[in-house]
Parts: C-alpha cells; structure tokens; sequence
C-alpha cells in the first residue's frame, strides 16, 4: 500500500517531484548532477555511483520526467548521435511568453525520432523569419539572433571565439519543461528559428548548430559567420 506524505500544514503532499525524490539513489544522482556545470551522461553518473547502467538510466528518466533534470544531446554539430547528458533544471526559469505557441508546435510535430527534428527546424525557421521582421531594420544579423533570443528568454550573449566564427550562449532557457518532453524536437526548433533569423537579414543560416550544454553555464549557439569586428552586440 502506498502512502503520502504530509506537509507542514497538515496537507498531503504527492507530487512527480516528491515521489521521484522518494528514493535514496535518485537523491544521490540529483545530488551529483546538481555539483556539475556541464552537466553528465548516464554513464558518467553510474560510473560515479556504482550502479549498473541500466539502472541509473531508469532513475534518470523518472528525474526527468517529473521535471527535476533535463536531457538534451550534446554533439557540437559532429555526426553520429551522442550520450543524452542530464543537467539540473533551475529553480526559477525564465519567463516564457512565447512558450504556448511553442507547446502547441510541438504537439504538432511527428512522434517519430528519425523526422522530428528536421520538421521541427522547419517550423523554427518560419518562426524565426517572423520574429526577424519585427527587429529594426538596422540591426545586423548578430544582433537580430540576440534580440529575438532576448525576446523569447533565453538570455543570449554573443561570443567571437578562436575559430573565426560568433557563438551565442544562451544563459537561461523558459522552454526546459517542454525540452524534457522532446529534446530533439525543441532544441530543433530553437536552432531553426536562429537559421530563420539570420535568413530573414540575408545571412547564411544553414551551417548554424545548436549545442546543448556546449558552456559550463549555458547553451551554445555556433553561428556560421565571421567573427565579431568591433564590439560585442550583446
């Protein structure tokens, strides 16, 4: 028989979060991920904990699926599909306004793993030429992806790293929620309204990948531009 616990006040508190923190181990790995930046694979945590793979790969789905982790696939634009890697959601995201449109696309986009990403990219696109057309016309195309990502919460900041080419990170992500649901699709459509973006200001969008977790503290976007010449346009 299963039971629930009682708050303070007397009240019964059964939640996906309390009852995914209702095991010792899960406590644990929530614990570990918490301590890393970059988040980790299920790998590196069972490696850490000493449980058996399959295992910890168990834990960590119910950790996401109630909403305490999320999962994305880091793969800084290289073929193949890598490790999911886990990292902690933030106590206090970001506010979303744009986050319902973005649930109902993503009800709209295929179950099936092979396409999702390809047709979410496709929406983001169009979006993204949309959300471009209301950003001065002035603005480069730098500074036309940092205000749209601003716009949609992400907290972006622009970066000219070694290499030639401008990175954006992004500091805050309002959509975790919906990310835990369906990483391949929302980190798709992100990445698409980024190449909308920079199309919509006659730029070159297509080389641009989206890094889950490519910085200790954020999101990175890989820009195919030059790198910046004056001033950072964030």
């Amino acid at each position: 028989m299963e039971t629930s616990g009682k708050g303070p006040s007397g009240e019964t508190i059964d939640t996906p979060q309390h009852r995914a923190l209702g095991s010792s181990s899960r406590v644990a790995i929530m614990r570990l991920v918490r301590t890393s930046a970059a988040g980790l694979t299920a790998a590196d945590v069972a490696a850490q904990t000493g449980q058996h793979l399959s295992t910890t790969r168990a834990h960590l789905d119910l950790l996401v699926e109630a909403g305490l982790l999320v999962k994305a696939r880091a793969s800084g634009g290289l073929p193949g599909r890598p490790a999911w890697r886990y990292r902690a959601v933030a106590d206090d995201p970001a506010p979303a306004p744009y986050r319902a449109l973005a649930a109902a696309l993503l009800e709209h986009l295929p179950a099936n793993e092979s396409g999702v990403r390809d047709t979410a990219v496709r929406v983001g696109r169009d979006w993204g030429r949309q959300l471009a057309a209301n950003v001065r016309d002035t603005a480069n195309p730098v500074e036309a992806v940092t205000t749209v990502l601003e716009t949609l919460g992400f907290s972006p900041r622009a970066h000219a790293p070694e290499g030639g080419t401008v990175d954006v990170h992004l500091r805050t992500c309002p959509f975790l929620d919906l990310v835990s649901q369906n990483p391949d699709a929302m980190c798709g459509l992100h990445a698409g309204v980024v190449r909308g973006v920079l199309e919509q200001r006659g730029a070159q969008g297509a080389g641009t990948v989206l890094e889950p977790f490519g910085a200790p503290d954020a999101c990175v976007v890989h820009l195919p531009l030059p790198s910046l010449s004056d001033e950072d346009p964030a």
